[in-house]
């Protein structure tokens, strides 16, 4: 349970922000001196992990690209370890632990270290473009959001404020494809929550610095089966035999169109379908066979897709909408829909408002301006929903500002490496001196 209760994180927030829009004070200026004074080893070791392929299968790579950053963060005298990934099918993750002295609250801080170019993808190292950006795998997402997080850190201990903190960080090796069960390939995540207070990602949202998440749409996948009576196709329609699989499906999936459309924030989307006489799907491979003929009536066909939903409450009432839709068969046809698990919703919550509220006025305090929120359609699913029924308050997409991710153009914006690394770093020293 967190040690501080959520009327006396937010009152104490409150009070806070009476302060909000003043000039930096001495402590804060000297973190970003010391930031600034750092930058040029924070971008050599960003090109050094991008330099090592970490694609989420490449398990030998991942674990190397955290024993880089395990070594780093000994270097600030945190405890680090590395949890086993074997009994979920990944490398594993880097868990590291500060026990601060003072009695702020207990803060979370995640990122990732795998990225979605594996050994045989064409794009396999760091190019500088110009002095501001440079492209690289997994530049932006995140190895980028990776080093913010050790150069706040650094400039915190440069200017004796990180002794005071109790700050866990977590870096999951298998963010971009999650190992199953999730129950284990995120038990370490939840863990962390569970014992922290308050939660930061660094991920790079939609890679504009000017926003953070306050909010992100959970994701799950949904496989649609359904069976119909074969026979002549000069007989579809007919009372005894009907309209077969492929018809059915197709009512299936129009009236999910126009019945849940209306669903504010909510996206369902069918990926691949086949349909015949007969039918095989792969769910590792995404990938299927089908027979058939164009005078035989379909027997069989399968549909898979995922839903991205902003709460809980609203996936429970689509999926009950879905089932309703999958049971009102066509005559002489039969479906049935599964759902999958997959990354929970971090829903917006007025504390997750107020953390933002907070960060924004960081940013305007150090000249970087305002900070909005990411509208939830423009972010995907990410780590830190596993955090999100734990913590007190949570803001995701701190991390490095950038284009083209999970594409061979993946670009980073260098100017933006020591701009949030000072946001974070100035962000943990509030909230840490907000009791």
């Amino acid at each position: 349970m967190p040690a501080i209760t959520r009327l006396t994180l937010v009152l104490s927030l409150t009070l806070l922000a009476i302060f909000a829009d003043a000039a930096p004070t001495a402590t804060e200026q000297r973190i970003v001196e010391a930031v600034d004074r750092n930058n040029a080893d924070a971008g050599a070791l960003l090109e050094r992990v991008v330099n090592v392929n970490s694609g989420t299968m490449n398990l030998k790579g991942v674990k190397a690209v955290g024993e880089i950053f395990m070594a780093e963060f000994g270097k600030l005298e945190f405890n680090t370890r590395w949890v086993d990934g074997s009994a979920f099918d990944r490398a594993g993750h880097l868990v590291a632990e500060h026990k601060g002295t003072g009695d702020g609250p207990k803060i979370l801080l995640i990122g990732h270290l795998d990225t979605v170019f594996e050994p045989d993808s064409p794009f396999q190292s760091y190019a500088a473009i110009s002095d501001t950006q440079a492209r690289g795998p997994g530049i932006a997402d995140m190895k980028g959001g990776n080093v913010i997080i050790l150069q706040a850190l650094n400039a915190l201990r440069e200017v004796g404020a990180l002794a005071a903190m109790d700050i866990t960080v977590v870096m999951t090796g298998d963010e971009e494809l999650s190992g199953r069960p999730l129950a284990l390939s995120k038990q370490a995540l939840v863990e962390a929550a569970q014992y922290a207070d308050i939660a930061l990602g660094f991920e790079n949202g939609d890679g504009n610095p000017a926003t953070a998440n306050v909010s992100r749409r959970g994701s799950i996948g949904w496989t649609l089966q359904v069976h119909g009576k074969p026979a002549h196709s000069s007989q579809i329609f007919r009372e005894d035999i009907g309209p077969g699989a492929i018809y059915e499906a197709a009512r299936i999936l129009t009236r999910f169109y126009t019945e849940l459309r209306q669903e504010d924030l909510l996206t369902f989307n069918p990926g691949t379908i086949v349909g015949g006489t007969t039918v095989t799907h792969d769910h590792i491979t995404n990938s299927g066979t089908a027979y058939g003929k164009d005078n035989i009536i379909a027997e069989t066909a399968i549909v898979t897709g995922d839903i991205r939903a902003i709460s809980e409450i609203q996936l429970s009432r689509v999926k009950m909408k879905m089932l309703e839709i999958v049971a009102a068969n066509y005559p002489h046809t039969s479906a049935s829909i599964e759902f999958s698990e997959g990354y929970p919703a971090m829903a917006p919550t007025a504390g997750n408002q107020r953390l933002l509220e907070m960060f924004s006025g960081v940013s305007r305090d150090l000249g970087f301006g305002e900070v909005t929120q990411v509208n939830p359609l423009r972010a995907g699913a990410a780590d830190v929903s596993f955090t999100a029924d734990y913590v007190e308050m949570a803001l995701d997409g701190l991390g490095m500002g950038g284009t083209e991710g999970h594409t061979v153009g993946e670009t980073g914006d260098l100017t933006t490496l020591p701009m949030q690394a000072k946001r974070a770093a100035v962000l943990l020293l509030r909230l840490q001196q907000a009791r």
